[in-house]
């Protein structure tokens, strides 16, 4: 059981005015546009979803998951807007670890048009920076797919910034019925 319970908070403006909001099923019809642009990148991002099932019910359970969980300080979860309210993606600290002695697991899923843009990176800092203020110890897991370049890159920066480090050994996550090996890496808060 967390002490301190937070609710997940909207965070301050990111370089180039994008906004984190707590996730809401409000959002669902954004959501479900950029899931339509590309399902696949979707899918990498949110791997549990399942091909044979309505995405729509998928979705909307899972924002209402994230919405109760986060005010229940289970789980943060942000959707990334612009200036003109143009949903961007997703960030989060999601509760399915890895390890036996980590708090959060750190997830994002950017929309195509707007990845390489530093978008993820700002957001992934700003979440941090919140974990981090909230003066106590967490350890938040990042796990990628090894064929994941980009991920493996972006998670590696992570790692510099936040003086984090790579587990060596690969880590088998099931996913569909299906172990597969994901590389980890972890984020000790607050920052030695």
């Amino acid at each position: 059981m967390r002490d301190c319970m937070s609710q997940t908070p909207t965070l301050p403006e990111l370089e180039g005015g994008y906004s984190l909001r707590p996730v809401s099923k409000a959002i669902l019809p954004m959501v479900l546009d950029a899931y339509s642009e590309d399902p696949e990148s979707a899918k990498a991002a949110l791997p549990w979803l399942k091909n044979n099932e309505d995405i729509t019910r998928q979705l909307a359970d899972m924002l209402h998951d994230l919405e109760h969980l986060s005010n229940v300080d289970r789980v943060h979860f942000w959707s990334i807007h612009n200036q003109e309210n143009t949903f961007i993606g997703l960030i989060g600290l999601g509760d399915e670890m890895q390890l036996v002695h980590s708090h959060y697991n750190l997830g994002y899923w950017v929309r195509k048009e707007f990845r390489n843009q530093g978008i993820a990176s700002n957001a992934v800092d700003a979440v941090l920076f919140w974990l981090e203020s909230r003066g106590r110890v967490f350890r938040v897991e990042i796990t990628v797919h090894p064929r994941n370049a980009a991920g493996l890159v972006t998670a590696e920066r992570i790692c510099q910034r936040w003086n984090g480090q790579v587990i060596d050994e690969f880590i088998g996550i099931e996913l569909n019925g299906q172990t597969v090996p994901h590389r980890i890496h972890i984020v000790d808060l607050p920052r030695m």
